[in-house]
Order: C-alpha cells, then structure tokens, then sequence
C-alpha cells in the first residue's frame, strides 16, 4: 500500500517524487528484475502499443542479464536502481543503504554504461536516511500511485482493475515483470490508449517539471 508522505518530508526531501501533475500520460513501472524470458515479452507489448516504461533493476537480477539491460535501453526504455539484494532500506543504516545504491549503479554502468539517475527502494520502504543517501548520489526517489500488487495476486483480472480503476494522468503505476502481469498487460495498454493516455518514462515527467 502507498501512503503519501507528511508536507514536511516532500520539503524537506524534494528528490522524493510521489505525484505527478495532471496530464495525457501514465508512467509504468517494472520493479526486480529483469526476469529473462519474460521481460522480452514485456518489452514486445510495449513497443505495439509505442509504450514507454521504466524498469527498476535489483543487482542481484541484473548481474547475469546484462544483454537484457541493454535491450531494454535500446527499445527506448529506462533503467533505475531497485538496490542490490531487495532489503529493506527503512532498516539499513547509512553505510548499508548507500551500499544497495552504489553496487546497483555500478553494476549497470559496468554493464550498459548507462548512469542511473532513479532509486524506487524495495516495498516502497525507506527512512530519512534512505532519501538523504539517494539524494547525495543525485537519484530521485520514486515512489506509485497505483500498485497492482501482481507480486502476491496472480489473478489477471485483479491486476488489470488496479492498473485501470479511476487512472488518469499523472498516475503512476506499479508492476513486476510477472507471467501473470504479462498476460494482463495488453488489454491494461489497450485500455491506456483508448482512453487518450500514453504511457512514457518517468524521467520525461521529470524533465517536464513533477516531483
């Protein structure tokens, strides 16, 4: 479940981007992972449908599959950091957190030499620790407004009603590269697209002035 943070926290941590500004767009994204296999076919949907996503990446997973980062760059995709090994980063403290972030980043960058410029922390879970630490390596932090919840629900239906019900520009949405969430995925973008919305990159609704 996604709580938005008190006034003070987006004050005081302004790289803490939670909700975007009304618009025509929604923002997918990919969180663990890449799941070979799978994320191909993703990344198949997405291009039919002239999608745009962004996959948060942990280390652990993108070790062995840096082929499949680079196809996901190369299909016009982002990459952002989802730490190393999944932890919860409330709990982490500042040694361990900037730990998770700095092997993540420098495994992409070995991998693909792209820089990681976003940080999504595993569950959603972070301390002001945790923000104080992406923020000194120049990540935004990014959280959701709509979560699926397709790690724990396989039901298809389930998954396309949390990515549809009462979206609207602005929306954010949380996925996971699940079989399950694959099979969902076509009619939630048939849906995006019917209903006027196209899905981009966070870092263009950055670029366009949200956080």
């Amino acid at each position: 479940m996604y709580i938005k943070p008190p006034k003070f926290v987006r004050r005081i941590f302004p790289s803490l981007v939670w909700e975007m500004p009304p618009s025509e767009e929604v923002y997918l994204t990919f969180d663990d992972g890449p799941t070979p296999g799978v994320t191909e076919m993703i990344l198949e949907q997405l291009a039919k449908y002239g999608a745009k996503a962004t996959f948060f990446v942990g280390g652990c997973w993108a070790d062995d599959n840096g082929e499949l980062l680079l196809k996901i760059l190369e299909d016009g995709h982002e990459l952002g950091s989802h730490g190393y090994f999944h932890r919860d980063h409330a709990k982490l403290n500042e040694s361990q957190n900037r730990e998770e972030m700095t092997a993540t980043d420098n495994l992409i960058r070995r991998l693909t030499g792209y820089d990681v410029k976003l940080f999504a922390p595993p569950s959603g879970s972070y301390s002001a620790t945790t923000l104080k630490v992406a923020e000194s390596m120049g990540y935004k932090t990014i959280m959701w407004s709509k979560d699926t919840i397709d790690w724990r629900d396989k039901d298809i239906k389930t998954i396309i009603n949390r990515a549809t019900k009462d979206v609207c520009g602005g929306d954010m949405i949380l996925m996971h590269p699940k079989k399950h969430t694959l099979e969902a995925l076509p009619r939630i973008l048939d849906y995006y697209e019917k209903g006027g919305l196209t899905a981009v990159t966070v870092s263009e609704c950055i670029k366009n002035g949200a956080g």
